[in-house]
């Protein structure tokens, strides 16, 4: 069997994942906080017929060898941590990191993950909790009767309490960092868990020691560039062609030899 043919169909499969990362990113191009991911190519094994610098004679060598590769294949694929633009919604309890940082929430199960989704509401308790009612880590409870909820730029959240005149604070929101945040595991629901390959999670006070600010009544848009993930569509469909062409020629030429041989 031709050899082409192998190469080709790890080609065909490459481009598939990443066509699939690509639809992913153009499908989460309205969710908040989401980050958009890369597929990362690695070449396949080589079958080495000559080594370069072997001796031809006693006085010359191969400059180059003869190196024949076997194909590609997605390594794997990294998360990209840039910032996505803030967009204005006005609301108390939405809250956009600007900078390095994500938001510690607790699961059902008692561990802690991490997110940059920041629209935060308050359950039946009064506590701080994600969309899907995961309560904030460390908790912050919010009394019935408060107005002018304020939150600021280093995380403390505070409010005016119906018939008191001073400020009263109500907790304060602390963010993580990671040495590797790409090492994260992606969990859904806008959540990464750490892992090994991200390191042990730093906690900091936003706006203090290199974390970013919080800016209330904001929001996280996601971070995919549509007309960017779109050139790469184009560009994966044509590779995509190219390796079904050396299918089709690899094809033409075995059947031209058992026709005619």
């Amino acid at each position: 069997m031709h050899s082409a043919l192998y190469v080709s169909q790890t080609g065909l499969s490459a481009q598939d994942t990443s066509l699939r990362t690509i639809s992913n990113n153009l499908a989460n191009v309205s969710t908040i906080g989401y980050k958009r991911d890369d597929a990362v190519f690695q070449d396949l094994l080589y079958q080495i017929k000559r080594d370069p610098g072997a001796l031809t004679s006693q006085d010359s060598q191969l400059p180059s060898g003869l190196q024949l590769g076997t194909g590609v294949r997605v390594v794997g694929t990294t998360k990209q941590f840039s910032q996505g633009s803030l967009e204005v919604t006005e609301q108390p309890l939405d809250t956009a990191i600007q900078g390095l940082g994500m938001f510690q929430i607790l699961l059902p199960d008692g561990t802690i993950s991490y997110t940059r989704d920041g629209q935060f509401q308050v359950d039946s308790d009064g506590q701080i909790v994600t969309a899907n009612g995961h309560p904030l880590e460390p908790s912050i409870t919010i009394p019935e009767d408060v107005s002018q909820l304020t939150i600021s730029a280093d995380g403390i959240v505070a409010g005016t309490v119906d018939g008191e005149v001073d400020l009263q604070e109500f907790g304060q929101i602390d963010l993580v960092n990671f040495v590797n945040p790409q090492g994260l595991k992606a969990i859904g629901n806008n959540l990464f868990r750490e892992t090994e390959a991200s390191g042990n999670p730093i906690t900091g006070t936003p706006s203090l020691d290199g974390f970013g600010s919080i800016n209330q009544g904001m929001l996280e848009a996601s971070n995919v560039n549509v007309v960017t993930e779109l050139v790469d569509m184009i560009t994966t469909q044509r590779s995509y062609e190219m390796n079904s062409k050396v299918v089709s020629t690899a094809d033409q030429m075995l059947q031209f030899i058992s026709q005619n041989l």
